[in-house]
């Protein structure tokens, strides 16, 4: 293990805290019905490839969190493969909110990819001195 790798993992962590409601939100609003927690995993690793980083455990207490804050709603429903299972759909809220989200996602995108964007060097020219 180099050094770097902890502080990638500690990075990458802390970036996905926030881009983790962002995409679930994203996949509550295209489905066409009601998920439950598996679904939305599956939805995610086909979609957002590598947004749960294989912590399949890590949804579901942001599908709580996302669901006490009003942004989703959910029901539970007997299920004939085990045990009962919680459905989650997007709320207006919900929406509102994925809109807002996704502004501010694309704006602090924006700014960090020009921050990190090659910048030319410097010109060297010393003729041009004021």
């Amino acid at each position: 293990m180099t050094e770097i790798e902890p502080l990638l993992r500690k990075f990458q962590k802390e970036l996905s805290s926030g881009t983790v409601s962002l995409a679930l939100l994203a996949v509550m609003a295209a489905a066409r019905e009601p998920l439950y927690g598996y679904q939305v995993a599956k939805q995610l690793e086909a979609i957002g490839e590598g947004v749960l980083s294989g912590k399949q455990s890590a949804l579901y207490p942001v599908l709580r969190n996302l669901g006490a804050a009003g942004l989703l709603d959910s029901h539970v429903e007997p299920s004939m493969a085990g045990p009962p299972r919680r459905y989650y759909r997007i709320t207006p809220q919900g929406r509102e909110v994925l809109q807002a989200w996704t502004a501010a996602w694309r704006e602090t995108r924006d700014s960090v990819d020009a921050v990190l964007a090659p910048v030319p060097p410097a010109s060297t020219d010393k003729g041009s001195n004021p």
